[in-house]
């Protein structure tokens, strides 16, 4: 970043002080997916403050909280539900395939592919503008981008494993990491959308 593009009086640049927006906006981002239920709202409010910042408007932890504010609808907990119960019963079926039932490798391998799958659709979901107000259109187009856009894709579960990593290695880091994932899934969907074809709809 050159300087002739900083402000009178400013250290760091404009994509310095995103950087530092973003870990803010990942800290109230990972307080509010605390309750689990609210994890998908939560998320898919951060990657609309993001999305944000290619109108102008600011990536700041006040504007997450003042568009935070409007969610939590029955539709968004009903979202946290669904994506809850998914979590378990995936688990849950782990589990089982753990115990040595027969079948039990084709098993895990078959309920991998398809828990990698809805994950991704339920990442892509959030970083869809749709997801501000209706979940099953989100999901929807979530599921036609991942199934045009396999690069787009793999890049998900890439910033996943990423975001996992991070936390794993560092426990505080998991209070940092919605931040990032929000801005690589914002930025996986935005690319998406320019590298699609004229006329073609998401």
């Amino acid at each position: 970043m050159s300087a002739r593009t900083r402000e009178p009086g400013e250290i760091f640049g404009p994509r310095m002080t995103l950087f530092a927006d973003v870990l803010a906006l990942g800290v109230v981002t990972a307080l509010a997916c605390l309750p689990l239920i609210t994890a998908p709202a939560a998320l898919s409010t951060a990657c609309a403050v993001v999305r944000g910042t290619g109108e102008g408007q600011p990536a700041t932890a006040r504007r997450y909280l003042a568009l935070l504010r409007q969610r939590f609808r029955v539709g968004d907990l009903a979202a946290g539900a669904v994506v809850l119960a998914g979590v378990l019963l995936f688990a849950a079926d782990l589990a089982l395939a753990g115990v040595g039932l027969p079948g039990a490798r084709v098993f895990a391998v078959t309920a991998a592919a398809i828990g990698a799958c809805a994950v991704i659709v339920g990442l892509r979901a959030c970083a869809r503008p749709e997801a501000l107000g209706d979940w099953r259109a989100a999901v929807r187009c979530a599921a036609g981008d991942a199934a045009r856009d396999v690069g787009g894709s793999l890049l998900v579960l890439l910033a996943l494993a990423a975001a996992v990593l991070c936390a794993w290695m560092m426990l505080p880091l998991a209070f940092l990491v919605p931040g990032p994932l929000a801005l690589a899934l914002t930025a996986i969907d935005v690319r998406n959308h320019v590298r699609m074809p004229h006329g073609e709809t998401a």
